[in-house]
């Protein structure tokens, strides 16, 4: 439970630190992996999952979760609006003129997407 919890906290301040989107998108498919795991092993303790605050940090976090990820959804809308833009006429001379290049959206990382396994 230690590793997990040093884990959330180690993603976390990553997360905050990260300053260029592809940082920004690797820190975020950490922490999610990270907060999967807690809370994959707040299943194991019936007392931790009745506790109110608890309960309330996880509607929390799952609210953020939702939020991040609609976030990711307009983000990825926008690059793409962006990068078919830059690649039609007329707007493919500026481009090739003003050097605007291509930009890659948001993934969730493949281990963000699967259920995280716990050893007891």
């Amino acid at each position: 439970e230690q590793e997990t919890l040093s884990a959330v906290i180690s993603a976390r301040n990553t997360a905050v630190k990260a300053t260029t989107p592809e940082a920004k998108m690797e820190a975020d498919n950490v922490l999610t992996g990270a907060l999967r795991q807690l809370f994959a092993v707040a299943e194991a303790y019936p007392d931790l999952k009745a506790n109110t605050n608890f309960t309330q940090l996880q509607a929390s976090l799952e609210d953020t979760e939702n939020k991040i990820s609609y976030a990711r959804q307009s983000y990825n809308d926008c690059v793409l609006s962006y990068n078919n833009a830059i690649q039609t006429f007329p707007a493919v001379i500026f481009a090739g003129i003003f050097q605007f290049k291509e930009r890659q959206g948001f993934e969730a990382a493949e281990a963000a997407r699967q259920a995280p396994t716990v050893k007891f």
